[in-house]
């Protein structure tokens, strides 16, 4: 528990932050936006253009949300500041109050901050995790799927819905690869920093002698860009092969060749689906997972070119090394970007991934890069 004198210090520094992210905001330029924006909803040929009428409302949306926030987090710091000058009162239970007001307001400061981070205009979408083993055979397949898991688990705690799309078992443990739908607000936004190679350190339960085991496994993620995506798929550039559902994927797995999996010749990208009733459906998923796949490839792209021309190196985002979780001699997840680690591995997989994401955005809110 935190004396008074350290709630009297975090505090005021808090304050400061939070009047130097209002000055940053342009909270009176973002209110005339909501007007403007407000003004446009009520025009009679609003609803004519609904991908152009539904960005409008996502950006209305996500400009209320931000002032609003920042107005409530200004009044609960004039509150706490009040309520610490009644220290005259200040006893045990003066104390425990005053501690619990100030872990709420620091929570939701935090929220707040990952808030203001996430306003590309994808970070709102649903995302799409696939999960892929290195090599390894068994060891590296156990392991993307405890990836697999450990990504259901966080999206469970978040409320977020959680669909399988596709999952290939290994053959005698673990995933050949997976993919999932994580439905909810801001699940890409979340989870875009959590791209690239997850490396797992433990005494190897496959091998006899108990020697201890490197595994790698990859995890991909793309949002769900919907219908909005102006991407133009040409027939002859796409390779479409069906085959029997294996996994999770409704009552007509191994009856039907219901799965489908397209590849994208010219860029090799390959998508899957079998966790839709129909051949129809899952080709339909298919199609909207390719459409985003190279929508994120464009974006990447242009980010690289942008970079070149500024004479920055960029690292790449898909093949790198992100995060590592060590099972022995000591428990410990470490994350290579931010240095953030906790000893608590088996919370961390069991789906406790916030604080390790949190630390990952609050970096790309110093740095100034929020792509």
């Amino acid at each position: 528990m935190l004396d008074l004198y350290e709630i009297k210090t975090k505090l005021n520094q808090m304050s400061s932050r939070l009047k130097l992210l209002g000055d940053s905001l342009d909270l009176p330029q973002k209110e005339n936006q909501i007007h403007l924006l407000e003004n446009q909803t009520l025009e009679e040929n609003f609803w004519k253009d609904k991908t152009q009428s539904k960005e409008t409302i996502r950006q209305l949306n996500q400009l209320k949300n931000i002032v609003q926030s920042y107005h409530q987090l200004e009044s609960q710091s004039v509150n706490l500041i009040d309520f610490i000058k009644n220290e005259d009162a200040l006893d045990e239970e003066f104390l425990t109050l005053l501690n619990e007001e100030f872990e709420n307001f620091n929570h939701v400061f935090s929220n707040f901050e990952i808030q203001i981070l996430l306003t590309n205009k994808y970070d709102s979408c649903n995302a799409i995790l696939e999960f892929h083993p290195g090599a390894g055979g068994t060891e590296s397949q156990d392991w993307a799927n405890m990836l697999y898991e450990m990504y259901s688990k966080w999206a469970e705690k978040k409320g977020y819905k959680v669909e399988v799309l596709d999952h290939q078992l290994g053959e005698e443990a673990g995933i050949k690869s997976a993919s999932l739908l994580i439905k909810g607000e801001f699940a890409y936004g979340y989870l875009k920093g959590e791209a690239g190679v997850h490396r797992l350190i433990r005494i190897s339960p496959f091998d006899a002698n108990k020697r201890r085991h490197t595994s790698f496994a990859s995890l991909e993620v793309t949002p769900d860009y919907e219908d909005n995506v102006d991407i133009v798929l040409k027939e002859d550039e796409l390779r479409i092969d069906t085959y029997r559902a294996s996994g999770a994927g409704g009552q007509h797995i191994n009856k039907t060749d219901s799965a489908v999996r397209i590849t994208h010749i010219p860029t090799n990208i390959v998508v899957s689906c079998q966790s839709q009733r129909s051949q129809i459906q899952n080709k339909e998923m298919c199609l909207m997972m390719l459409k985003s796949k190279l929508y994120l490839l464009f974006l990447k792209e242009k980010e690289n070119e942008i970079a070149q021309l500024k004479g920055i190196q960029k690292a790449n985002e898909w093949g790198s090394q992100i995060r590592s979780y060590i099972l022995c001699p000591y428990t410990l997840v470490k994350d290579h970007r931010t240095n953030h680690e906790n000893a608590n591995a088996s919370a961390v997989l069991n789906g406790d991934l916030d604080e390790f994401i949190f630390a990952y955005l609050k970096t790309q809110i110093e740095s100034g890069d929020a792509n």
